[in-house]
């Protein structure tokens, strides 16, 4: 009797095998496109793959060039998502959160001053009594 269950149970662990070994190439793929730059983790939160319903949140993340742990950590925590969140498992709401906060581009750096005549002019423009205002990036 045991010989029939076990006759009937190989090709269905074979096919599943076969399925995840299918996702994993899938998923390995995808890493290697969004660390080349050729998907961002945004499309991706966005428009769920099938290989990637059951990855992370932080996983995903972390795929992501100069993406760490702790960047990966604190961006989930600022935004209220779990770091174990399976992608399939989002709410709309979360998908358009963390792609919004994805596609952000940090602000441009201010130009520099090429010529330092410019720079005296500016200087003299401001009022005697203007304070200096220092940024700490």
């Amino acid at each position: 009797m045991t010989d029939t269950l076990e006759m009937r149970t190989d090709p269905q662990r074979l096919r599943a095998l076969e399925h995840a070994n299918t996702i994993r190439l899938a998923r390995a793929e995808l890493k290697r496109r969004i660390a080349a730059g050729g998907v961002s983790a945004a499309d991706v939160i966005l428009d769920c793959p099938e290989a990637a319903a059951r990855w992370t949140v932080a996983e995903l993340l972390l795929s992501q060039p100069r993406w760490g742990n702790t960047r990966a950590r604190k961006f989930l925590e600022r935004n209220g998502v779990s770091e174990i969140k399976p992608i399939g498992s989002l709410t709309e709401r979360q998908r358009r959160l963390l792609a919004e906060q994805l596609s952000k581009r940090p602000p441009a750096a201010p130009t520099p001053i090429a010529d330092p005549s410019e720079r005296d002019e500016q200087t003299a423009a401001r009022p005697a009594g203007a304070a200096r205002s220092l940024v700490c990036a």
